[in-house]
């Protein structure tokens, strides 16, 4: 779905290439209160914040919890979106909010079906081996 995926820039015309690279726990890295999700789009690496609030009004309002294949379909549509409507520019971080973060789930989940119908997350050839 949105784990690997081509889109057309809307101002360029080019094609590009969004691969998912890595989740990160924002609080350690930026001190932020977020989960940011990191893909590569035509060699360039482009961040997803997500507001970790996002999580507890999830599991609030279904019981349920945000998980990281989900984070990164959710992570993902919204870029894709982004490059569609122009509102791509070129930054390096994109900071969603609560009702994004729930917005895109719900379309994830409404197009998958269900969580066990998301792709497996494929390590990238950048991972780290565990010592």
């Amino acid at each position: 779905m949105y784990e690997d995926f081509q889109v057309t820039d809307t101002w360029s015309g080019e094609s590009l290439h969004c691969r998912w690279t890595a989740n990160v726990v924002a609080i350690a890295t930026r001190h932020a209160d977020a989960v940011d999700v990191r893909f590569d789009v035509n060699g360039r690496s482009v961040w997803m914040a997500m507001p970790c609030t996002a999580w507890v009004e999830q599991k609030k309002r279904t019981g349920k919890v945000i998980t990281d294949a989900l984070a990164v379909q959710i992570a993902g549509r919204y870029l894709k979106q982004a490059i569609e409507t122009g509102y791509d520019n070129g930054r390096e971080m994109y900071t969603m909010t609560v009702d994004e973060v729930l917005g895109h789930l719900d379309a994830v989940l409404h197009e998958a079906g269900h969580t066990s119908r998301l792709p497996a997350l494929i390590p990238t050839d950048d991972a780290q081996p565990l010592p």
